[in-house]
């Protein structure tokens, strides 16, 4: 046998404890803790996600559950109180190059309070948005507040409730990017066709993509209520992580709306689905350990 080949098994020897007990390799536990921390680091933003995703349908849940407490009548009330509002609305919704959100610049001849209208509770809960083609299924709060797009969509006060109507137009926004939720990060993949649907206080309105498109911040005219028209635009920024323009999306209702539609409202939702990330992380932490343990292990009694 060569010196060359002798000294490696002597070092090899030598990295095992010789008493028979388990130490600590400590060198190798190091090695261990660092792979560790760069799966947690990598994988941090679909964990985030994931349980961004699950919150918001336990809202979503819990919204359903206190809406069909409610009876017909209390619901057909705050329905008839949302298009009262519409119909004294004035206005419509502008962009600023100053601001990441769209802002509303209608207002509302009707007594109505806005923050009262399609209350579900104190939170500013209104209604559920479910976008199929982009598996986004996300609570709609009041309004556009930094804390409010950091949980769901927000509707832009100063344009319509989101509860149809002819020449309406309700606008609603969220945002892209962020580290610990998906939200709008895919609504550039939907097409003209694609379809979704907004449910508020027991209705469901279907609406049909007419038109995408990527404005300038200023850019306020498709965000202006259309003559005869029951519209939505969902906006965000763009592109991901610039945010120098705003993409617009405008969808037109599809009535009569789509018996599908009507007999999946309420239901809970099925996003965030199975948290597989989970399986690799405990293999991450499994096969570090096990690493740690054998590289600890007393070596046998004449070993060579």
């Amino acid at each position: 046998m060569s010196t060359t080949t002798k000294l490696g098994e002597d070092r090899q020897r030598r990295k095992r404890p010789r008493d028979g007990k388990w130490k600590m390799p400590w060198s190798t536990f190091v090695i261990a803790l660092i792979f560790l921390i760069g799966a947690l680091t990598v994988s941090y933003p679909t964990v985030a996600s994931w349980f961004s995703q699950y919150n918001q349908s336990k809202i979503i849940g819990s919204m359903s559950s206190e809406v069909s407490g409610e009876g017909v009548s209390a619901l057909h009330e705050e329905i008839l109180k949302a298009h009262e509002y519409n119909k004294a609305l004035v206005g419509g919704a502008e962009l600023s190059p100053s601001s990441n959100v769209p802002m509303g610049n209608g207002r509302s001849g009707s007594e109505l309070d806005y923050n009262n209208l399609l209350k579900v509770r104190g939170d500013g809960l209104m209604g559920r948005l479910k976008i199929p083609a982009i598996k986004v299924d996300l609570p709609i709060y009041h309004g556009t507040a930094a804390s409010t797009l950091e949980k769901g969509v927000g509707h832009l006060e100063g344009t319509s409730l989101p509860v149809g109507g002819e020449s309406q137009h309700s606008v609603l926004t969220a945002h892209r990017g962020l580290p610990d939720a998906t939200l709008f990060n895919d609504l550039p993949k939907l097409k003209i066709g694609d379809r979704f649907t907004v449910e508020v206080f027991g209705e469901v309105l279907t609406y049909e993509v007419k038109e995408t498109q990527t404005v300038l911040p200023d850019e306020s005219k498709a965000l202006i209520p259309v003559y005869g028209k029951d519209l939505v635009t969902l906006v965000t920024c763009t592109p991901l992580g610039i945010n120098t323009h705003r993409m617009l999306v405008t969808a037109e209702r599809v009535t009569p709306t789509p018996i599908e539609d009507i007999e999946a409202a309420g239901k809970i939702p099925d996003i965030p689905g199975h948290p597989w990330w989970a399986w690799g992380l405990a293999a991450a932490v499994i096969g570090s350990g096990t690493w740690v343990y054998l590289a600890g292990r007393p070596r046998k009694n004449g070993a060579a």
